[in-house]
């Protein structure tokens, strides 16, 4: 099956190129299905590859073609199937067909629905290339095909404009992004003479590599995975990304585009592990990312936006998993976040739909009479975010808080520690805003409904993968199958991973058990007791609220620093440009018209005139030369 991996991202180009070539005039909603189909098809064929993967081939490259060659250099379009790729393309597709089936009854009545598909179908082909790149240089193909759809998604309903700013802020972010991992992969190529992740790991085996260099490169992949993974200081992008289609949310935030980055940093671990500081600086970004975003989801009323900010603080637990030596567990978590948050997501998007576009939490209540399927489901998302046992979220957290704590890193447990108090306490407020108490709106309780089957069953699917995939893949802890499965690219990195003593896994899952118990407790207590009213915590709060409400002035911060600075530069461009450049273009033009209007008049057209033109040259040559002859002969 590993020789056909190529199947894998060839069915969703082949449905982004049926749909894109005749959806719209012949095919109409067949674009749903032939899309949903290509990458189910996809799923297929990756759990094929994993289980061969996991039969005994740990390591395949499969050759497609010669891409680039000059002279000794080349680079072929190869796909690198490892326990690494192998689990990445299993989480891409199987949670993107579950939410390929979503789609199609949530854009059913979307005058875009051809086109949405066929967009969506080349986000997950541009991630899947991007998962299977035996290089960088690949690689780099993948990252922007996935940031070239994620503006064309966010920006799905360009005849709004918070959907135009939202992808444009999205692209420029990640632009900004991937000069790191431009400047990254040049310094590799440099350094290593390769761009092939296979040559350059077994170069640096082999040769000392001055640290400086490993340093260099190591920030600079960090930093275009601060871009793609919306991390300190790259992050404000993603929670505005929320103005696209919710099942594109779910899609960029669970299974594809914010993952790449670490991925990318997982991929790169040789590099990272040789380095040293450069760890040290994921883990901390990681870590205070977290913490960060997840003080601004405690305010939020849109709730898009508290997962989306959620995500953003998720991902920055993995980052901290990277930074501590834990690649395992950081994978661990990406999985069973993929599960948990596209659950999240699409029940937000049941939600809205069942209220008709209605996304602020403060006009819901009560909708568990309502919405059944939709409330449970969520309820089990929820529970896998807070850490909850026997739930997903809590085997691949505590893995990350334990490598952590086992590794010396106290502050940035102690943070990761706070952060699931935090995190425990807005999933609460979230799902009791939305569905616990008395309807805070009775006309949009009243029109609310549960949503169709095509919408629910994708979202009891992805209940079950966030019930039971942490104790499927992570029981026993630290020895569980993902980390036997793992193994050898965690061992080939370097990376020694520490394995703590059954008391002390214990003991730290009953600190994170108890975390996760206290925010829970303390949403319970403001929310469902004392129902506080928001001006009254407004007062309370004072300027730690409005602080928090305006998400710290760092969109402020940025365009008064960077966009404005942006704008007055272009203003200046553009005025050099009409004034200067074009100016002494139309001036040199305007000469030229008057020089040929001077000439045009003595072109009159009467023969007495050219006669008089004719002899009052002869004569003025008669003169100039009588007077050079008198001069020669004055000699």
């Amino acid at each position: 099956m590993i020789s056909l991996v190529w199947l894998v991202p060839a069915f969703p180009l082949a449905a982004f190129l049926v749909n894109g070539l005749f959806g719209r005039r012949w095919l109409g909603h067949l674009t749903g299905v032939i899309a949903s189909v290509a990458v189910g098809l996809s799923a297929l064929v990756s759990i094929g590859v994993f289980l061969e993967v996991l039969g005994g081939k740990p390591q395949t490259v499969v050759p497609l073609y010669r891409w680039i060659a000059v002279g000794d250099f080349s680079i072929n379009v190869s796909a690198l199937v490892d326990p690494l790729s192998s689990t990445m393309l299993l989480v891409v597709t199987v949670v993107s067909f579950l939410i390929f089936v979503y789609s199609n009854g949530y854009m059913a009545h979307d005058a875009g629905f051809y086109r949405f598909f066929t967009w969506l179908s080349l986000f997950v082909f541009a991630m899947l290339i991007l998962v299977m790149a035996d290089n960088y240089l690949l690689m780099f193909v993948g990252w922007e095909g996935v940031g070239l759809c994620s503006y064309l998604l966010i920006g799905f309903w360009f005849e709004r404009p918070a959907p135009y700013y939202a992808a444009k802020k999205a692209f420029v972010m990640n632009r900004i992004g991937d000069w790191g991992y431009t400047i990254g992969i040049i310094t590799i190529f440099l350094a290593f003479g390769s761009m092939n992740f296979l040559d350059v790991f077994n170069r640096l085996q082999a040769s000392a590599m001055p640290r400086d260099t490993l340093t260099l490169i190591c920030v600079a992949l960090f930093f275009g995975a601060t871009g793609k993974s919306a991390q300190l200081p790259l992050y404000s992008w993603l929670p505005d990304a929320m103005e696209g289609p919710t099942p594109v949310s779910a899609l960029i935030h669970a299974a594809t585009m914010v993952t790449s980055g670490v991925y990318l940093v997982a991929r790169s671990m040789p590099l990272f592990e040789a380095a040293g500081p450069s760890l040290q600086v994921v883990g901390i970004v990681g870590a205070i990312t977290a913490i960060f975003a997840a003080t601004i989801a405690l305010v939020q009323f849109d709730i898009k936006r508290v997962m989306a900010y959620s995500t953003v603080s998720q991902l920055g637990y993995m980052f901290l998993a990277l930074g501590v030596g834990a690649p395992a567990a950081a994978i661990f978590h990406l999985a069973t976040h993929a599960f948990f948050k596209a659950l999240l997501f699409l029940g937000s998007g049941s939600v809205i739909h069942g209220l008709g576009g209605e996304q602020d939490m403060r006009k819901m209540g009560g909708l568990r009479r309502k919405m059944p399927v939709t409330f449970w489901t969520m309820l089990v998302a929820g529970g896998a975010l807070a850490a909850l046992p026997p739930l997903a979220g809590f085997w691949s957290k505590d893995e990350i808080l334990g490598a952590a704590f086992v590794n010396g890193q106290l502050i940035l447990y102690a943070i990761g520690i706070l952060t699931a108090v935090l995190t425990a306490f807005y999933v609460t407020r979230a799902l009791w805003m939305t569905f616990d108490g008395e309807p805070r709106d009775h006309h949009l309780f009243d029109h609310a409904h549960e949503s169709p089957r095509v919408m629910t069953l994708p979202l009891s699917a992805l209940a079950v993968g966030s019930a039971v995939l942490g104790i499927v893949i992570g029981f026993p802890p630290e020895q569980g199958f993902i980390h036997r499965f793992l193994s050898p690219v965690v061992e080939a990195a370097g990376v020694a991973e520490r394995t703590p003593e059954l008391a002390t896994i214990v003991a730290l899952a009953v600190v994170s058990v108890v975390a996760g118990a206290i925010g829970i407790a303390i949403g319970l207590s403001m929310y469902v007791r004392h129902r506080p009213d928001p001006a009254a915590l407004t007062r309370a709060a004072g300027p730690v609220y409005r602080v928090l409400v305006n998400k710290y002035y760092v969109d402020e911060l940025y365009d008064h620093r960077f966009v404005e600075a942006a704008r007055a530069f272009a203003g200046a461009a553009w005025a050099f440009d009409i004034h200067i450049i074009d100016g002494l273009a139309n001036r040199l033009g305007w000469a030229l018209a008057m020089g040929g209007q001077g000439l045009r008049r003595a072109q009159t057209g009467v023969v007495g005139n050219y006669a008089l033109t004719i002899v009052a040259g002869l004569l003025l040559i008669l003169v100039a030369y009588g007077g050079y002859a008198a001069g020669i002969l004055g000699r």
